[in-house]
């Protein structure tokens, strides 16, 4: 296990794997087990089991157990694992507890189910949260859960919660957020993470406020995609970062606006295209139509072509699918 601070190792691609089913709609944790250690072979820097694109609603305590532990078990240490925690704050308790036994390093703390909540009732459910766990809290910002930047100082300032995952988009109310805890807590250092469905699309508006870290769901399928736009976008490459929005992340969102659910389904389905058979989504979610599914495997020959073409620069070659 490496012992340093989980906020010290989050670093490089977020990861966050989907979970396979098979036939009968069962776990399959041998593929959940090879598509972990796949994308850390292709050069994740952590794993963030059964969240969003996990299917966290779907899984029952204990396949949500098995996998954290099924994760922990892959990255051997190498990179850190963080879980999903979510429903009422006496579930998101227990389901902290599940991951925290499964030796995971730290939680994402996704919206309280269904209630809208004023500010001091989210604050109460995310110290809770922390207050019964010794993971690291980072809480995701979406949907029912938005918080203002005074509310957020409040919640940098938790014992166990070290960052906020953003997933509304809405850069004016980021930047007031990070500009004032950086005012009202100088030197408190709070992490920021660009967590919408197709976070590349954001990537140079994110970066122009500070906030680098983020999640990719095309990770998932196609790690050389993402891997390159990654070191584009951090080394400043931004006629690379440029050329794959225009050829491939802008289409993708495009096709992935086409269906209820795809920021889920279309990533399920691009993994398959790669070569793991993860099986289908659970309910409620659906699959996608299988055009959509021909044209995501059309974006991404596309994609990897645009890696191919001259000035593309070194390292950003493909380096295999998903199930390579």
């Amino acid at each position: 296990m490496n012992s340093a601070p989980l906020a010290a190792r989050l670093d490089g691609l977020l990861f966050f794997p989907v979970t396979p089913f098979g036939p009968d709609g069962s776990l399959d944790l041998d593929a959940f087990r090879t598509h972990v250690r796949n994308g850390i072979e292709a050069g994740a820097g952590a794993v963030f089991a059964c969240c969003g694109t996990g299917e966290f609603h779907a899984l029952t305590p204990e396949e949500f157990h098995a996998c954290v532990a099924a994760a922990v078990e892959e990255a051997a240490g190498l990179v850190p694992v963080v879980a999903g925690a979510g429903y009422g704050t006496a579930v998101a308790i227990q389901y902290a507890k599940l991951a925290e036994d499964a030796g995971a390093d730290g939680l994402l703390a996704m919206p309280p189910y269904l209630v809208v909540a004023d500010q001091e009732g989210l604050l109460r459910h995310y110290r809770a949260l922390a207050a019964t766990t010794s993971l690291d809290v980072i809480v995701y910002q979406r949907d029912n859960a938005v918080l203002t930047p005074s509310t957020v100082v409040r919640l940098a300032q938790v014992d166990g919660v070290i960052g906020l995952k953003d997933g509304l988009g809405d850069l004016d109310l980021m930047q007031r957020i990070v500009s004032t805890v950086r005012r009202e807590l100088p030197g408190r250092d709070f992490l920021y993470f660009n967590g919408l469905p197709t976070a590349e699309l954001t990537g140079l508006a994110y970066r122009g406020i500070g906030v680098t870290l983020y999640s990719s769901a095309v990770f998932c399928f196609a790690p050389d995609i993402a891997l390159a736009f990654h070191q584009a976008l951090n080394s400043g490459d931004d006629a690379m970062v440029n050329r794959l929005l225009d050829g491939f992340y802008v289409p993708l969102v495009e096709l992935r606006n086409q269906g209820r659910g795809y920021a889920v389904s279309l990533v399920k389905a691009g993994v398959r295209l790669a070569g793991l058979d993860v099986g289908e989504v659970r309910a409620p979610l659906s699959e996608p139509d299988a055009y959509h599914v021909k044209q995501l495997g059309t974006l991404i020959e596309r994609g990897r072509a645009l890696l191919a073409e001259p000035g593309s620069g070194p390292g950003v070659s493909a380096v295999g699918g998903a199930g390579s």
